[in-house]
């Protein structure tokens, strides 16, 4: 069994992860693939180039996301339709003494991986949708538009509904684009 020492350099502690050698890989192979990108990625874009490369299985790298996610090396948040994932200093930290146990050919993969998706990676994270219950009852579609890093627009509806703020959701994928636009000439 290896044991992998992690720093975190804002406290001089140690931090001791123990694992097998596969499940070290994978858990290397998640936090060099956040660290490719500097905006959060859904867990689906990750989980589908693993599974298809063959490098884990769907549990062991279950299992491993989520003690990324408990130690701290990962972090996740949810909206009603995606889970999204993103690298904490702690991570980045331990992928820095780390990742030359990433074969070149596996870093190769996912560099190639990320230049054949850029623009389908780049766009889903370009609108973020959400909704959530409030206290009276009623629901709130979140419907967020950005660039980059940037929020662009972002606009918090209340609705009656669940439906209709999952609607709401699913349409602004397509919609936003036009009514951003909308919104820019109307009030410029």
């Amino acid at each position: 069994m290896k044991i992998l020492r992690c720093f975190d350099f804002f406290n001089p502690k140690k931090y001791y992860i123990s694992m097998t050698e596969p499940q070290t890989l994978i858990k290397l192979i998640v936090l060099y693939m956040l660290d490719k990108v500097d905006f959060p990625i859904t867990k689906a874009q990750i989980y589908d180039f693993i599974l298809e490369k063959e490098y884990s299985n769907y549990f062991a790298l279950t299992q491993a996301t989520f003690e990324l996610t408990e130690d701290g090396f990962i972090e996740s948040s949810s909206t009603h339709s995606s889970t999204f994932l993103k690298l904490t200093d702690k991570g980045r930290d331990t992928l820095t003494f780390f990742q030359n146990r990433i074969s070149e050919g596996i870093r190769n993969d996912i560099n190639g991986f990320y230049e054949e998706h850029r623009l389908e990676i780049t766009n889903r994270m370009s609108v973020i949708t959400n909704y959530y219950r409030t206290a009276s009852g009623d629901y709130v579609a979140d419907l967020t538009a950005r660039e980059k890093s940037s929020d662009l627009i972002n606009i918090k509806i209340n609705m009656p509904t669940e439906d209709s703020a999952r609607a709401m959701c699913e349409h602004w994928r397509d919609k936003s684009s036009d009514i951003y636009s909308f919104i820019l000439e109307n009030l410029l």
